[in-house]
């Protein structure tokens, strides 16, 4: 993980791309989290000081937009589909196997930073049902035992 002193040190570089215009805060927001996955107090403060406004303001606009994330990740996001294709093929039996296996429900990332747990309400895989998504990718008709092996495979490599 990166010192507080790199982090500062990216996020001014970042800022360099930007005028000190408040208008840029939404696009100055995404590329902070594209680079560290979330958008922490410590990077809030830096482009509060760089714009003139307060950090509350910040998370203020930032909260309003569902796309910004404000604890860090896991170095691997388990998307598990709750939807309607997902629901009726035992999706919550699949959510269930993942909460026993790591340890944590979702919304949660596991100590070791290693996993991050999400319910969603759809993924758009219906005909892959039940589907989950791992790092972007797409595992369909997953089943409690391929689920577990997956992770198993995941966290030993």
């Amino acid at each position: 993980m990166p010192t507080e002193t790199t982090m500062i040190a990216d996020i001014q570089a970042v800022l360099k791309n930007y005028t000190d215009d408040r208008d840029n805060l939404i696009p100055i927001l995404q590329e902070v989290q594209e680079m560290s996955g979330y958008i922490s107090e410590e990077s809030m403060d830096v482009i509060a000081d760089y714009l003139d406004i307060t950090p509350t303001e910040i998370y203020g606009v930032a909260t309003f937009y569902t796309q910004f994330v404000f604890t860090r990740p896991g170095e691997h996001v388990i998307k598990v589909c709750l939807g309607t294709a997902c629901h009726v093929k035992k999706g919550q039996q699949i959510m269930g196997e993942i909460i026993n296996y790591l340890g944590i429900q979702p919304g949660e990332t596991t100590e070791d930073y290693k996993f991050t747990l999400a319910a969603v309400a759809c993924l758009g895989s219906c005909a892959l049902a039940p589907a989950v998504v791992i790092d972007g990718e797409v595992y369909g008709r997953q089943t409690p035992q391929s689920v577990k092996k997956l992770l198993k495979e995941i966290r030993e490599s």
